[in-house]
């Protein structure tokens, strides 16, 4: 094959590493694939931290089922101090020097660690805990078995996930945002008022427009002082700040780098030999942060390296957020707050109810659905396919039934088309899913395991097994033949 590379090393073992491996393992009959992951646990699937900390799931459910078989060597607890890009070798902190014919730098991101009065980044009070990691996951359950007040530094997507997670454990939980409404990046004021309102219901207060000036923390709790002269106490801070790329060894060994290191639509770096993906990589300006695009940036990587496809690009796709909050329906996507195009809008704050759509040249540009609203699954199909919207726009932004246009989200599985993709992270199509049901998976777990399905963020699983149940009703097939 074409540009074959016998001996690939992936630096990084979280969702991107994992990933890649995967995906070289399963095209390379004969490639030497090495990963060194500096976690020492298996590949861990980070979206899901969030519903591990409410307590319904446990920590084999966040387990990646990537595969690890003949031809990868998985190495967890290594770090790498270096690549020595002359030699084709990189260097581990235990003295290994291991060779390399293409390497994949998938060294993610950090979290964030505000400059405040009492916060060493290396050094970080007991009390105080990022919420990036398991380790961090679990030291944060640890403080929580014990505590009855927590606090959240950072209202985005994050942030509220870890307040939800905390609130459902019993905790009083307070929140503190710098800007005046939360997850300012993907909302607008209106939806982040009653965004706060919906989690005040929850037990979750909010602090906005508030920046923190100081943290004390001892054994006996932690003190947020706030530039209002506000201060206030809990057993625990969570630090959900927002991440930076971990660019730490590309920039020492010379490769081009900004906010992340820079790849081209092949997502090779300014050495041919090296590529980047996921949270560390830039391409084309843009940092991904998103687990869709760090596993299709996988697949392109996987099919350059081995020969499969050299001409193989990366395009990125339109990304859809959704909060994965016990009590809260939150999806956005674009930005509905500028662009040209005819706008339509709809609230109810009693009911925490919002609605915003863009539409330009008849197709969605830009929404934010909050709260209960039937058509969430049609306008992310419209949003991510860029089909046309129907002519009722009230039927959008009003969640009433659509003539023609159905989705993961229409009553009945059988309106769907066989197009219509379930699974945003992994580009799973409801065709996908029926073939997988025929060629013999009969439980949710098995249609999941075929397809890969529900194991990116997790939103689409109840849509999984709505189509699973209604195949198991409806199709001809006979279960345990």
């Amino acid at each position: 094959m074409t540009g074959y590379s016998e001996r690939v090393v992936v630096v990084g073992n979280g969702m991107a590493g994992a990933r890649v491996a995967a995906e070289l393992h399963a095209r390379g009959d004969d490639l030497k694939v090495t990963v060194l992951g500096a976690e020492p646990h298996p590949a861990y699937n980070r979206i899901m931290l969030s519903t591990l900390l409410t307590g319904k799931i446990g920590e084999a459910d966040v387990e990646l089922a990537e595969v690890v078989g003949r031809g990868v060597d998985l190495r967890t607890g290594v770090t790498v101090s270096a690549i020595d890009r002359a030699t084709g070798q990189v260097r581990t902190t235990d003295g290994d020097r291991i060779r390399y014919d293409h390497l994949v730098l998938a060294t993610g991101s950090q979290a964030v660690v505000p400059a405040l009065p009492g916060l060493d980044p290396g050094r970080l009070p007991a009390r105080v805990v990022p919420f990036r990691t398991l380790d961090d996951c679990r030291r944060i359950l640890a403080l929580a078995a014990t505590a009855r007040r927590a606090l959240v530094l950072g209202g985005g997507l994050l942030g509220l996930e870890a307040a939800r997670g905390l609130a459902l454990r019993g905790l009083d939980v307070g929140v503190v945002h710098r800007v005046p409404y939360l997850m300012d990046r993907q909302l607008d004021p209106t939806a982040g008022a009653i965004l706060a309102g919906t989690l005040a219901d929850l037990g979750v207060t909010t602090h906005l427009a508030v920046e923190p000036t100081a943290v004390h923390a001892d054994a006996a709790g932690v003190r947020l002082d706030l530039a209002d002269g506000r201060s206030l106490d809990a057993d625990l801070l969570v630090l959900a700040c927002g991440v930076r790329p971990d660019t730490a060894l590309a920039t020492a060994a010379g490769l081009a780098v900004d906010r992340g290191v820079l790849v081209d639509d092949r997502l090779r770096t300014s050495d041919p030999r090296i590529s980047a993906i996921g949270d560390c990589a830039e391409h084309d300006g843009t940092l991904t942060g998103l687990v869709a695009p760090a596993w299709a940036q996988a697949r392109v990587v996987a099919q350059v390296v081995t020969g499969q496809d050299p001409l193989a690009r990366f395009r990125p796709r339109p990304s859809v957020t959704r909060l994965k909050a016990s009590g809260i329906d939150l999806a956005a996507m674009g930005d509905p707050t500028s662009g040209p195009g005819e706008e339509l809008t709809f609230a109810d704050p009693a009911r925490g109810t919002y609605a915003r759509l863009r539409i330009h040249d008849e197709r969605l540009a830009a929404a934010i659905l909050l709260g209960d609203n039937p058509a969430v699954g049609t306008v992310i199909q419209l949003f991510d396919r860029g089909h046309p919207v129907p002519s009722d726009r009230r039927a959008l932004l009003l969640g009433r039934a659509i003539g023609g246009a159905v989705t993961a989200s229409a009553p009945s599985p059988a309106l769907m088309p066989d197009a219509a993709v379930v699974c945003q992270c992994n580009s799973v199509s409801k065709g996908a899913l029926v073939r997988c049901w025929r060629d013999g998976a009969r439980t949710v777990d098995a249609v999941v395991a075929g397809t890969r399905a529900g194991t990116g963020c997790g939103g689409c699983r109840d849509a999984v097994a709505g189509i699973v149940d209604w195949l198991s009703k409806t199709d001809p097939v006979e279960v345990g033949r």
